[in-house]
């Protein structure tokens, strides 16, 4: 490999997209405007429907409470970390039947409701009351922004850029000269990540000047973190483009990725509480274990041991996709 061949094609690269000014400003406007917009719609006391974490959800008699309608009630398996969720206003109130004791946040006006109503309805619970900063709509929805943002940009930024060039000719004439497949995938891969996380950290630092996000881990496990997530990203991006010649099929593709992607990885909403088989279909897509594991980080202070098991999805995800891309690219 000539690093002065892949240095050039990456220069190329870069020189490209900034001088495509409408790309370039939709890229940092569309997530600012996102945000924003979901800031000022939720910037009040919320929903009405309340989370309730239940324990031992199959062990026990069903209790009068859990008839109340308008209360979603969420199995929970873990109680040390449901706690943890009622502290930063992620449940409402968690209940263990079998030991008769419910949590609720002091602080929460959710919470004050749901006792009432519980002690109104079943006696004997002991009331165990936790104490915590409340985690906003917006603080929950920024890591989800920024990796849907970071997905479009590496699937259309790579695929359908690289499939652009199949078309007009320009892989024809690359391959005339002495670069390599290897150098030339490489340095598309390289030049689109480092503007990848330059726009989303720029985008991050703004939005986090007006709306002071939680931030309870540390800046550098979720810049590693997004940084493995867009490598995955491009490369599916590139597994894409492979041999693709025809730029209509290449956005149909795309957009059948992203689009599920988008609704099913937990940009917008938990998946808490949704059917199981969905839960597990999140699992295979790059996109949910960038979020669950930026989340984690920003909202539960998560080191990059507890996200592991994400980690190694995205590093395994990138394997095969970069591996495949490389054996079926082709020039023409």
């Amino acid at each position: 490999m000539s690093f002065r061949r892949f240095l050039a094609i990456m220069q190329a690269r870069n020189k490209e997209f900034w001088r495509d000014r409408a790309a370039l400003a939709w890229n940092f406007i569309f997530p600012i405007m996102v945000i924003g917009g979901f800031a000022v719609a939720f910037s009040g006391d919320g929903p009405d429907l309340y989370k309730v974490g239940i324990t031992d959800a199959e062990e026990h008699q069903k209790l009068h409470f859990e008839t109340i309608r308008y209360i979603q009630f969420i199995p929970v398996s873990d109680l040390s970390d449901a706690i943890v969720k009622v502290e930063r206003h992620q449940l409402d109130m968690l209940i263990s039947p079998s030991t008769r004791q419910f949590w609720i946040n002091k602080s929460s006006p959710a919470g004050y409701l749901l006792e009432r109503l519980l002690n109104g309805s079943d006696e004997g619970f002991r009331r165990e009351a936790v104490e915590g900063e409340g985690i906003r709509y917006v603080d929950w929805l920024i890591s989800g922004i920024l990796a849907m943002n970071l997905m479009f940009s590496a699937l259309f930024g790579v695929g359908f850029v690289i499939v652009r060039y199949r078309k007009n000719g320009m892989l024809k004439r690359i391959k005339a000269t002495p670069v390599t497949a290897f150098e030339f995938i490489t340095a598309q891969v390289a030049s689109r990540l480092w503007l990848l996380l330059s726009v989303s950290a720029l985008v991050f630092l703004c939005t986090d000047l007006v709306l002071d996000f939680r931030m309870y881990g540390s800046y550098l496990d979720l810049l590693i973190v997004f940084a493995l997530g867009a490598i995955c990203l491009i490369s599916l991006g590139l597994l894409i483009a492979a041999r693709l010649a025809s730029e209509e099929l290449a956005g149909g593709l795309l957009n059948a990725i992203s689009w599920p992607m988008m609704f099913l990885s937990g940009v917008w909403f938990s998946l808490e509480g949704v059917n199981p088989w969905l839960v597990k279909l999140a699992q295979i897509l790059p996109l949910t274990h960038v979020i669950d594991g930026a989340r984690a980080i920003m909202i539960d202070g998560a080191g990059l041991m507890e996200i592991m098991p994400n980690l190694m999805a995205l590093v395994a995800m990138t394997a095969v996709f970069l591996i495949i891309a490389a054996r079926t690219f082709r020039w023409e």
